[in-house]
């Protein structure tokens, strides 16, 4: 900061106070001056980094909710594959039959647990440049939670996703019934509770996440309700 003040002929302990109040708003002008410049590039650089998070939430919320669908719909035909043998178990149809069943939805059974690609990258980008501090905490705070909801789907998806499933037993009976051999129907039902309990975990947590996603986004309420 640099501040040029006029020279002028100081006869008198008057003019020296002039000179001295000259300098001092000059000074204060300058500072003030700094202190907006620098007040507007906070706020631009926050008004940024919120308009790049809500458009990636956006996409964010999209792609769960393709997700839930499709998980939904793959649980429907579970859970009807699940009343079907667990009613033929207890009317004592004969497992030779029940196979005729299952070998006729075959198709219905199968690994197929959607988890959504959840992009971090606006984020990232805000914490680098230091925008993000300068966003209203209020705001602020439903952003966190969004992005932090959003990083535990991809460490559900690499560690947590199959803990409830033995992918051996599952993937034997998923081969017995691709080649028309025959399973046994308690060991089947019990590889789809195991696929059943997988869905609902996938599903419990991306709804969690879908309301945080809304929250952080208020003009996607009406359609959030709406889309679920």
């Amino acid at each position: 900061m640099h501040v040029d003040i006029p020279k002028l002929p100081m006869d008198s302990f008057k003019d020296l106070a002039k000179h001295y109040l000259m300098i001092v708003l000059g000074i204060l002008t300058a500072l003030g001056l700094e202190a907006w410049i620098e007040h507007a590039h906070h706020v631009s650089a926050a008004a940024d980094a919120s308009a790049q998070f809500d458009q990636q939430l956006r996409v964010n919320l999209d792609n769960i909710r393709r997700s839930i669908q499709r998980n939904t719909a793959t649980m429907q035909k579970l859970d009807s594959l699940d009343a079907m043998v667990t009613a033929d178990l207890q009317k004592g149809v004969p497992s030779a039959q029940i196979n005729q069943q299952l070998r006729a939805r075959r198709d219905d059974f199968k690994i197929d647990i959607q988890t959504p690609d959840t992009p971090v990258s606006a984020w990232d980008v805000a914490v680098a440049n230091q925008s993000v501090s300068w966003i209203a905490p209020s705001k602020l705070s439903a952003y966190s939670t969004a992005y932090a909801d959003i990083r535990a789907i991809g460490q559900w998806r690499q560690h947590g996703a199959f803990l409830m499933l033995d992918l051996p037993q599952t993937m034997n009976v998923i081969t017995d019934m691709s080649k028309g051999q025959d399973v046994d129907p308690m060991q089947f039902l019990r590889v789809l509770a195991q696929l059943r309990g997988t869905l609902h975990s996938a599903d419990s947590n991306l709804v969690s996440v879908q309301e945080d996603l809304l929250a952080a986004l208020p003009d996607q309420g009406k359609s959030g309700a709406q889309g679920q």
